[in-house]
């Protein structure tokens, strides 16, 4: 789904309501491409997210916190310098399109009030932040743009700001007439799927948006132009322009089990009951909607070293695995090779040197029937005697013996090996700091698998953050999010009388509920378990099995991989875990 000009259409109705007139209180850049500012007035402090990237662009509120880098960008301290105790004193949309205008009235540095205007345009990979002052002068820009970038525009500080080109294909939906519509409708090819003929001719909605209008119109969201009426889909483009003009939206985000899908700033019905709607505010949306790619987005920039040796070593140890499996599976003709030795040995004076093949008595294979014997043909290398021929069936005996043994357990040493690596894979997917990921790259290093990143050297261990949640009954509970924190949790916070929680058979976080001496009710036992299926590998399913047991149970290994302990005495409890749930219970 993409942000289209209805979505912010919606964010900027929501934020006009609740923030004009609020005053700056922090501007902070937590990534590259991302301000937020802190703002608050009479109904309480907000938090206004502005994404000028090219893969998550949007502008909403937001309720996340997100890890601030130790030094801000340029971007961020002029920011900071003009906007600091500033107040929103308005927010419009720029025609439909993806672009708004925020003014503020600060100080200038004689203190005399004066107004500034931040400009986002949230345009996909043409996304921009823009400061500039009551003239339209551009004082900063987040991403310049000059001559080599675009010849129809640049923007660069010191230049007047312009407004990005309009697609002249496309009609401002709020401007059309029904004369230009039923104009555009007559030239429009009648066999042509109306929803596509919709998005390329009505400028500010997405390709979900275009279906669902169709949808409406006329039943089916694939139904051409020949199947719909001018009528109907007019009566659709009100519709919206009304949504637009009164600021009424009803915003919803489309789920697949936990996973989002779609969202948008009017219920989509072309789902059916394929989907789970979540209505909610446009922040809020966006917010459950962007969540997890965000974090994907940054764990494939901020770590994208450690999932290069991740997915090298696992490579390495299938691929090792397959041939000591395959070798093991060689070994299974050992007892072959002691038959053909005896049989050998029992026969010496049958055979000669020189003999390729014989065929000799099989005492073992009796026939009760006739009460006779069956034959066996064996090999013989005719350079060497009889008895060197047996001896050398009873070394290939001896030495599948050995390997069968000692490619049993390198074969178990591997298959470790490969559940520590998706352990780790796993903890990268509940990294939600730059911290977390230096735990990850700590552990990787003291482990051996670390060689390949570049002028990487070990750092002084520290006590990990770890994630704190508190049940509906009061009770703490900790939850590790790599195999640093799981042992530091386990060996080192947890009391021997608390309970430990783990997702049963797959990789995932140690989970310990604190009791101080208290027995826990059924719904701490409940929550804690959920925390834990929460944060495996097994996230998103439904009754998903956890396995929980006294921390004085729980014994780590002696040479094992961190993270990993073993088990005996343990109850196991079927949990479905809720995102939004177990994000209410965390500690902010």
């Amino acid at each position: 789904m993409a942000y289209d000009a209805g979505m912010m259409a919606a964010a900027i109705a929501e934020i006009r309501t609740a923030a004009e007139g609020a005053r700056i209180e922090r501007i902070t850049q937590p990534e590259k491409d991302e301000i937020v500012l802190q703002m608050r007035s009479f109904d309480g402090g907000r938090r206004l997210l502005i994404n000028a990237g090219t893969n998550n662009p949007r502008m909403g509120f937001s309720t996340r916190q997100k890890e601030n880098p130790a030094s801000p960008p340029m971007f961020c301290m002029l920011l900071r310098k003009h906007l600091s105790g500033a107040h929103l004193l308005s927010l419009e949309q720029i025609g439909f399109e993806r672009v708004a205008r925020l003014t503020f009235q600060a100080r200038d540095e004689m203190g005399f009030l004066v107004r500034r205007h931040l400009i986002a345009e949230i345009m996909g990979k043409y996304s921009n932040l823009i400061f500039t002052d009551d003239k339209d002068k551009i004082l900063a820009v987040l991403r310049p743009v000059d001559f080599t970038t675009s010849s129809r525009r640049q923007v660069l500080p010191g230049m007047t700001y312009e407004l990005p080109p309009v697609q002249a294909e496309k009609v401002n939906p709020l401007t059309l007439s029904r004369e230009t519509f039923d104009d555009l409708w007559l030239q429009a090819p009648a066999d042509r799927t109306a929803h596509k003929w919709l998005l390329s001719s009505i400028a500010g909605i997405s390709a979900a948006v275009s279906r669902e209008m169709v949808t409406r119109a006329a039943g089916n969201m694939d139904a051409t132009i020949r199947e719909c009426t001018a009528d109907g889909l007019w009566e659709q483009i009100q519709a919206l322009v009304g949504m637009v003009h009164t600021g009424s939206f009803d915003c919803a985000l489309y789920l697949e089990g936990d996973k989002p899908i779609e969202y948008a700033f009017m219920p989509l019905t072309q789902y059916g009951n394929a989907l789970r709607e979540v209505k909610a505010p446009a922040g809020e949306v966006l917010d459950l909607f962007f969540v997890g790619r965000d974090h994907d987005q940054k764990v494939k920039q901020r770590a994208g070293d450690v999932l290069r040796i991740l997915t090298a070593a696992e490579s390495r140890i299938h691929r090792k695995l397959d041939l000591q499996r395959g070798e093991l599976a060689a070994c299974e003709q050992s007892a072959e090779y002691k038959k053909m030795g005896d049989l050998i040995t029992a026969n010496l004076y049958l055979l000669e040197r020189g003999m390729r093949t014989a065929t000799l008595t099989d005492y073992e294979d009796y026939h009760e029937e006739d009460g006779t014997f069956g034959e066996c043909t064996v090999q013989l290398d005719e350079r060497l005697t009889p008895a060197a021929n047996a001896q050398r069936y009873f070394k290939k005996y001896a030495k599948s013996k050995t390997a069968k043994i000692e490619l049993t357990r390198q074969i178990e040493l591997g298959e470790q090996e490969l559940t520590y690596i998706y352990s780790v894979f796993d903890a990268l997917t509940h990294a939600e700091t730059d911290a977390d990921l230096a735990e990850i790259r700590e552990e990787l290093y003291r482990s051996g698998y670390a060689s390949r990143m570049k002028q990487y050297t070990g750092r002084k261990p520290s006590a990990p953050k770890i994630a704190r949640f508190i049940t509906d009954g009061g009770f703490t509970v900790l939850c590790g999010k790599n195999n640093v924190q799981n042992e530091y949790i386990t060996h080192r916070l947890a009391d021997r009388n608390d309970y430990w929680f783990h997702a049963k058979g797959v990789p995932g976080s140690h989970v310990v509920l604190v009791c101080n001496g208290e027995e826990p009710g059924d719904i701490d036992f409940t929550r804690a378990a959920e925390i834990a299926a929460h944060f495996s590998k097994a996230a998103g399913g439904q009754n998903v099995p956890v396995d929980y047991t006294k921390v004085r149970n729980v014994k780590k290994p002696a040479g094992g991989k961190p993270g990993l302990v073993i088990y005996h005495t343990n109850w196991t409890a079927y949990v479905t875990p809720d995102a939004e749930e177990i994000r209410r219970m965390r500690e902010k």
